[in-house]
């Protein structure tokens, strides 16, 4: 249902009684999938309610299953309206809700389709609004919209809409694939659960090879071995086609669903990180979902420009800050062979507002791991569950003892829940320069965002290096477990130049990452350096952000390259 639609801000929230749920009064068109605050002068630093509205046509073959409506992502609460009547609710950006409609449809007319769409900064949310503290990043940046977190809240339909029935007897409704190496062979897990109590049949197939689904209660399982497998990694990203199908007494297919899946196994070690038993170094970048004009929304083809310039850079990884990315990104990577942390939108939380905004925001967080993990398991590409992002516990640099107690609670919760709904991968939190270093620990990788010669200690790479230097040793004595640096970088504007190197220049940018480089290459248990950022990106308004932007991208927002990206080419590109 990609395309042109009606909109209409609401500033107001007008009374749903008002009929805007069957038409709007003063509406004009915007694209699905896009941001809507790059696009309309009084729509800029909105983020109150707006509305959406299409009319579609329901195929006629359709009547005889269940229909469902499926939103990508809608940043950052949304409700669903089908022909006037709710049929779903969902807070949460950047994941996907569905909704069975099939009863709210008509078939001899159009079905109007309204969603409502905002993204209130509001103290309990994930990520949360800063509150009328406005501690942590908000109390340093200060910037209009105001947030908790360095990038703009871009709000509207960021994904695409679709419309999509299945059979209305049984039909597949998850497919978890875990697999594992035994020798040269391949193993591969499937589980298959279907709606209802199902107990029926059904069969699976890898390649040429099949095996019978036996159902009980809604669920089967069936192991395939696949001899002399060849392993999913970045020099040989291979995917083997999977297929899943219910059966009828006849032994015909009555519902079916394929993916693509990689062979492969990846655990944290005696401080290493170990892709298919061998030791992994990830090299690459933080990112964004951002781009002029469209400012979140899905653009292909920037995703296939981004990973062209990744894979021209020598980058094996990247981050999904400070969100989960769309699909398609994640079906890129996996073609492709990228290691990629997958993260939740836990950005922005301080632990020193209290127990309420606490107790609402670990609500929020666990079903946001849970999304999660039931869209992106499947993928080879993700490698590692991210549970947060720079916390808080009180102002910056000053820890409470209260409130790093109430995070330490929070997060043990919120990695014992990654790890149930997924015992395959490692988990990390990502921590922040002066937060609680115990909560790095609670992770099986320890993740750190350093920026030592910019924030602190500035234009002076010499002590910033030897401050960086003491910190690693430490933390690795300390927690003996590999070691992500997972931001470090410099604002830097396009063209400017300086020598000897001075902040702002791309000399200076080059110099700062080649530094930090060296210092984790010094140390094995560091096994990745994701450099801050790979674009420049849009933010709020403020003092820290000329021109509303984040200037740290080794590539413009438009994709040139400054000069650190050539260096990080000579640096990473194996010869």
């Amino acid at each position: 249902m990609s395309g042109l639609w009606r909109f209409q801000l609401d500033p107001q929230e007008e009374d749903e009684g008002a009929g805007w749920t069957r038409a709007l009064p003063a509406s004009r068109m915007i694209p699905v999938p896009c941001s809507w605050n790059d696009l309309f002068d009084d729509a800029r630093d909105h983020l109150g309610l707006a509305w959406y509205q299409t009319e579609v046509w329901t195929p006629s073959a359709w009547r005889s299953q269940r229909v469902f409506l499926r939103v990508g992502s809608a940043n950052y609460a949304a409700k669903v309206w089908v022909n006037g009547t709710v049929v779903a609710e969902h807070q949460g950006g950047h994941l996907p809700f569905v909704a069975g409609i099939s009863a709210q449809l008509v078939w001899d007319r159009p079905n109007i389709i309204a969603i409502t769409v905002e993204n209130k900064q509001l103290l309990g949310r994930v990520p949360p609004g800063p509150g009328e503290g406005g501690g942590g990043v908000a109390g340093v940046l200060g910037g209009y919209p105001a947030t908790t977190y360095d990038f703009f809240p871009y709000a509207g339909l960021h994904r695409q809409v679709w419309l999509y029935a299945v059979p209305a007897e049984a039909h597949i409704d998850d497919v978890t694939v875990t697999t594992t190496v035994e020798g040269s062979d391949g193993v591969v897990r499937v589980r298959v659960d279907a709606v209802g109590d199902y107990a029926g049949r059904g069969r699976v197939r890898l390649n040429d090879t099949e095996a019978d689904l036996a159902f009980q209660a809604g669920a089967a399982e069936a192991t395939l071995r696949v001899p002399s497998a060849r392993l999913w990694g970045p020099r040989d990203p291979h995917l083997y086609p999977l297929t899943v199908m219910l059966v009828d007494g006849q032994g015909r297919a009555t519902d079916s669903y394929s993916l693509e899946i990689g062979i492969r196994t990846v655990e944290a070690r005696g401080g290493r990180l170990l892709l298919n038993g061998e030791p992994a170094t990830l090299r690459g970048v933080g990112k964004h979902e951002d781009f002029p004009l469209h400012g979140r929304g899905l653009d292909l083809p920037m995703w296939v420009r981004d990973y062209e310039l990744m894979r021209w850079m020598g980058a094996n990884s990247y981050r999904t800050t400070h969100y989960p990315y769309a699909e398609e990104a994640m079906d890129l990577a996996d073609r492709l062979g990228f290691l990629v942390i997958n993260e939740i939108p836990a950005v922005g939380l301080n632990f020193g507002d209290g127990p309420d905004a606490n107790a609402q925001r670990l609500e929020q967080a666990m079903r946001q791991i849970r999304e999660l993990i039931a869209r992106d398991k499947n993928h080879p590409s993700t490698i590692i569950w991210n549970i947060a992002n720079e916390p808080f516990a009180g102002e910056i640099g000053v820890n409470q003892p209260e409130a790093v107690e109430a995070g330490t609670r929070f997060f043990r919760q919120l990695n014992a829940e990654a790890h149930r709904l997924d015992p395959t991968r490692p988990t990390m939190l990502v921590g922040v320069m002066g937060g609680p270093p115990e909560w790095l620990d609670i992770g099986d990788v320890v993740g750190i965002n350093r920026y030592y010669g910019w924030y602190t200690h500035p234009g002076q790479l010499d002590a910033a290096v030897r401050v960086l230097e003491a910190e690693l040793d430490d933390l690795h004595r300390r927690f003996g477990k590999p070691i992500v640096m997972t931001e470090f970088g410099t604002d830097t504007l396009p063209g400017h130049h300086a020598n000897p190197p001075e902040m702002w220049s791309e000399e200076y940018q080059t110099e700062f990452i080649r530094r930090y480089l060296d210092v984790a290459a010094a140390r094995p248990f560091m096994v990745g350096m994701h450099v801050w950022n790979f674009a420049d990106f849009k933010t709020g308004q403020g003092t820290m952000r000329a021109a509303g932007m984040n200037f740290k991208g080794v590539f413009t927002r438009d994709r040139r390259p400054k000069a650190a990206a050539h260096f990080l080419r000579s640096r990473w590109v194996e010869r």
